[in-house]
């Protein structure tokens, strides 16, 4: 089964070709990075128009790559949910207005649904249930996926998302936007023990994140020291925040799996590329679990992992007609048709 796939919920227009959920024929992105970085982050608006410009062209060289004909396209798959409502929207409406032209079924999904699948792509072998964490500049979340299509939200974050907060502590640090990678960089030149961040637990919700006291933290510890007139170690800063962001990811994780007598274990999203992150669930696993990770250019937004849960969706019988609207926010647990 032939996929074609639409990716817009925020500032990179992806579109994607792929075969029985596991196999990408194709795939392509324009990505908004210079345009919003003048900024210091996403424009919506101007990420909506972006797309707009974009997309039509982008579908026509995925297609092109991809070798198939139109004829031979099975069904179109796009992100619904959640994401910046009018970014969502020119893709929901070109993927409607595709679906409409060919008479091919339409499969809403899900965005972090969506990151989950990029693994699927990955490894071949990886099937639910397993133990999910999903980590990205808007989302945070711990997952127990039951099946392709039927999730369990175990932990979540009751603030502010990991990638907002490394966003926000490089902004700090006069990172470059995005600053996620910037702060990785970085880290790796520092001592992760040069400053005492705050990780924030929960007695009743032992799975939850909070990042917003971090975010906090990292802006008084610089404006203070500047005040003192004294010199900052910028790599022993960006690798203390990192340690402190990914230490509570990791922490809350591996306890999750623990509890709930988790073997498989899946992370997905732009925060999974963080290495520190990485090395600290591989150090901290239990001999007798698995640790799968996408490769670095599945961790970001991408129309391939939109194809690969598309296909589960539609094998579960969630397709939608031309009423299917968009929506900014919507639970990972929930249907979208």
């Amino acid at each position: 089964m032939n996929i074609l796939s639409f990716e817009s919920s925020c500032d990179e227009t992806a579109v994607a070709i792929v075969r029985d959920g596991r196999e990408v024929l194709a795939s392509t992105v324009i990505s908004q990075i210079d345009i919003h970085k003048v900024y210091g982050g996403v424009v919506p608006e101007i990420a909506s128009r972006c797309h707009i410009e974009k997309i039509s062209q982008l579908t026509k060289e995925c297609i092109r790559q991809s070798g198939l004909k139109e004829e031979e396209l099975d069904a179109v798959a796009v992100t619904a949910a959640p994401g910046l409502i009018g970014a969502l929207l020119v893709g929901l409406n070109f993927a409607k207005g595709y679906a409409y032209a060919r008479n091919l079924p339409l499969i809403p999904v899900h965005h972090i649904r969506a990151h989950v699948a990029a693994n699927y792509i990955a490894h071949p072998d990886l099937k639910p249930p397993f133990l999910a964490m999903i980590v990205s500049g808007g989302h945070s979340h711990i997952v127990l996926v039951k099946n392709y299509t039927d999730y369990e939200i175990l932990g979540r974050t009751k603030d502010d998302a990991a990638g907002e907060a490394f966003d926000k502590g490089a902004r700090v640090l006069g990172l470059p936007y995005p600053g996620g990678v910037h702060m990785d960089r970085m880290a790796k030149e520092g001592n992760p023990k040069a400053v005492k961040f705050p990780r924030v637990h929960f007695k009743d919700d032992p799975y939850d994140f909070s990042f917003s006291g971090v975010k906090t933290a990292i802006v008084n510890y610089v404006h203070n020291a500047r005040q003192k007139g004294e010199e900052l170690n910028f790599a022993d800063i960006a690798a203390s925040y990192s340690d402190a962001v990914t230490g509570i990811l990791a922490e809350n994780f591996l306890r999750c799996a623990r509890d709930h007598g988790q073997k498989t274990l899946v992370i997905a999203g732009g925060v999974s590329a963080n290495s520190m992150l990485r090395e600290k669930l591989l150090a901290g696993k239990a001999k007798d679990q698995v640790l799968y990770m996408p490769p670095l250019n599945l961790c970001g937004d991408n129309g391939a992992m939109v194809g690969a849960q598309g296909y589960y969706e539609f094998q579960a019988g969630h397709t939608a007609g031309l009423d299917l609207n968009a929506l900014s926010a919507y639970s990972i647990e929930n249907q979208l048709c």
